[in-house]
């Protein structure tokens, strides 16, 4: 037979390849509506996969053995049930509209008996098929192929066995809407335990919630400039102290589940306060969070998808510190230790650079600022930047005078976090904070000074070398500045005289010529001078024994 719509390819059964007919798709043949897979169904009891990318092809030969197969068994049950002694009233019809079959079968090599029962059967199939329309199906049906007709009242009993009983059962029955009552749960909770399938969103909501429910840590939404902010209420706190205080006295952990379930699954980050990592169940001490979700799984049988990676962050803090839970390394604004956090949790990774990234958004931050380049040029300095929040953050700092850090205590605002520090120490008693060198006790305001002391004083780390020349330095910034006599580039005119510089800070002390600014005193002699260079000739000079007397 020839098929006018059949598709090129390898039959999913023989292998044999050529234009087949798809398992899916209804068919009509000599009137009878056939789809393939359906009859597999019903023959076999064999339900195919259709959704993993294999052929979805049934050649003609094994489209005729199918058919051979299912009318065969259509004959072995009408034949049990003739000698059942079912009677009329009770013989199993095959609905051709939900079994679809081959009505051209052969059956020359059966029994007389059964074929005039076959005959029989085939009458009252015709006349099931014909009659058991309801009003307009027969249009419908001729208006779309592919829609399945509506189950016949005989074929219900094949198509769903446990309802058709249960109808059996109501039969003469007052049924009112109180009456009621469908139990499916043991069939719900059946195809939960045999098919469970969770996502990664529900897998981290999961995990969350176990952790924060059985432990002792101190959830807040994250550290903003007016302070932290408490996961279940929104409250805003100075420090992370009150905090504490707050969430053992005031929170029940009953709504932890729906408020971890409003965060968008690509920005779902908690943020943890971690002391004494303590199971609330047995008040086992724990050393670290590995730890803690071990203990709940294997001690208390919770289940946590240990698959997926983490969301929630520990952090050690207190008023001003800011420490990492587990390399212990403190750091001088929250900020900093936030994306120090992305080197332990590198739950999405880069594929151009190999950086790690807690959730999915940093990650597509990340891409934007680091691998996503452009030209972003200042109309007010006329300064090229490459990333768009480069160019956002020069603009709002240098040149509209943006003060973002406010102090928690006062209206001051300040351009960056040490100056806001300063005025903390200075108007509001704050301890300053100190950095310690290890080796020679020196004391340093930024941990980026203590750095560079620790290469220059006990290292000699000069690891920094440029590309044109055999120059080293300690710092980036020195680099830069070395870089410039090489280029030769004056971007820098004085507006009086016209001279040009090359650096910023040579303009600067030149501008003091203009003023006469002769900041640098002679404490021998009074006289003044712009720059201090001049001021140590003039020691030398004149004033060499005062300079000979100078303690050592």
């Amino acid at each position: 037979m020839e098929f006018n719509t059949d598709t090129y390819g390898k039959c999913r059964f023989c292998n044999t390849t050529g234009h087949h007919r798809d398992i899916t798709k209804v068919y009509n043949v000599g009137g009878v509506r056939e789809v393939y897979y359906d009859i597999i169904m019903d023959c076999f009891n064999l339900c195919i996969e259709i959704n993993t990318g294999k052929s979805l092809l049934i050649c003609g030969h094994c489209i005729q053995q199918l058919r051979d197969a299912n009318s065969f068994r259509i004959l072995v049950m009408n034949a049990e049930t003739h000698l059942n002694g079912l009677g009329h009233e009770n013989t199993v019809y095959i609905n051709t509209r939900t079994n679809p079959l081959d009505t051209e079968v052969k059956l020359e090599n059966v029994k007389e008996d059964n074929e005039s029962l076959q005959v029989n059967n085939h009458d009252d199939e015709e006349r099931i098929f014909h009659e058991d329309y309801v009003s307009g199906e027969q249009e419908l049906l001729s208006r779309y192929n592919d829609l399945k007709p509506l189950p016949s009242r005989e074929s219900r009993k094949y198509i769903c066995n446990k309802y058709y009983k249960e109808l059996e059962l109501l039969k003469g029955q007052i049924i009112t809407a109180k009456s009621i009552k469908i139990d499916t749960t043991d069939q719900v909770s059946h195809k939960i335990n045999s098919e469970i399938y969770v996502t990664e969103k529900l897998a981290h909501i999961n995990n969350v919630t176990t952790i924060l429910e059985n432990s002792n840590l101190i959830a807040f939404k994250t550290r903003r400039r007016n302070g932290y902010i408490c996961l279940y209420c929104n409250r805003k706190f100075e420090n992370i102290e009150p905090v504490t205080d707050h969430q053992v006295e005031s929170h029940c952990k009953d709504k932890i589940k729906s408020i971890i379930s409003k965060y968008p699954p690509d920005r779902l980050a908690v943020y943890a306060h971690v002391e004494d990592i303590k199971c609330s169940i047995c008040d086992k001490k724990l050393p670290n969070m590995n730890e803690l979700k071990y203990h709940l799984i294997m001690a208390h049988k919770k289940k946590i998808y240990t698959e997926y990676g983490d969301r929630i962050i520990p952090f050690r803090l207190s008023k001003n510190k800011y420490d990492c839970h587990i390399c212990g390394f403190n750091f001088e604004t929250f900020g900093a230790v936030e994306r120090h956090m992305n080197i332990h949790y590198r739950n999405y990774i880069c594929d151009q650079c190999g950086s790690g990234f807690i959730t999915k958004n940093r990650l597509k931050g990340h891409i934007r600022s680091a691998h996503v380049t452009g030209n972003y040029p200042c109309e007010v300095c006329d300064k090229i930047f490459q990333a768009q929040h480069k160019y956002k953050n020069h603009i709002d700092v240098i040149h509209k005078m943006v003060k973002k850090n406010k102090c928690p205590k006062c209206p001051e605002r300040f351009n960056d976090y040490f100056h806001r520090h300063k005025h903390m120490v200075d108007a509001h008693g704050e301890t300053p904070l100190r950095y310690k060198c290890n080796v020679c006790d020196a004391l340093f305001k930024r941990r980026y000074a203590l750095s560079c002391h620790m290469k220059r004083r006990h290292l000699d780390m000069r690891d920094i070398t440029c590309d044109l020349c055999s120059y080293k330095c300690y710092t980036i910034t020195e680099l830069k500045a070395h870089m410039i006599k090489h280029n030769g580039q004056r971007t820098y005119e004085c507006n009086v005289c016209k001279k040009s510089y090359a650096r910023k800070k040579t303009l600067k002390e030149h501008m003091r010529i203009h003023n006469n600014d002769r900041r640098y005193v002679c404490v021998e002699c009074g006289q003044g001078f712009v720059q201090n260079c001049s001021l140590k000739g003039h020691m030398k000079t004149h004033h060499m024994e005062y300079i000979n007397n100078l303690p050592r």
